[in-house]
């Protein structure tokens, strides 16, 4: 599938599959919460967040990236703002296709444009398949947390 994906700007042609696609990544969140979310991108214009979609040669929408600009302290890195991947999936059946290879170099080229010199993200620590992608693309490994919570009685 490598040459036959494309990746384009998100656009409100593609907010059902998207939101599929978020639903997958993130199951936790409900329908509303996904929606909400990518109207906002979509109203936002790029200014501080975008959306990629990857399309395959059918035209049918197999992966999307989410970055955002950070202008807060960002683990592991030196510079602000930096250019966040916040998200980023891909169907497994397109997977090892370079669609979220692509994604990721959207999500760099968006924020090298906005002068970002740095990129973030992060990942579960359970999720090695996540881990080895990032490394594949040439993230280093920063660090690694365990947050905590205690409820106020």
């Amino acid at each position: 599938m490598t040459g036959k994906v494309r990746i384009v700007r998100a656009e409100a042609a593609h907010k059902a599959r998207w939101a599929a696609m978020r639903s997958t990544l993130w199951p936790d969140a409900s329908a509303d919460a996904h929606h909400e979310e990518i109207a906002a991108m979509l109203q936002d214009g790029g200014d501080d967040s975008v959306a990629f979609i990857a399309v395959d040669a059918a035209g049918e929408a197999i992966g999307f990236a989410e970055a955002a600009l950070r202008h807060d302290y960002v683990n592991g890195c030196d510079t602000s703002p930096v250019a966040f991947l916040e998200g980023i999936y891909v169907e497994p059946s397109a997977r090892l296709s370079g669609a979220a290879r692509a994604l990721a170099d959207a999500a760099m080229d968006w924020g090298k444009a906005l002068g970002c010199t740095e990129m973030a993200s992060d990942a579960d620590m359970a999720n090695q398949a996540s881990h080895d992608f990032h490394a594949a693309i040439g993230f280093v490994e920063t660090e690694r947390v365990v947050y905590f919570r205690k409820m106020i009685p």
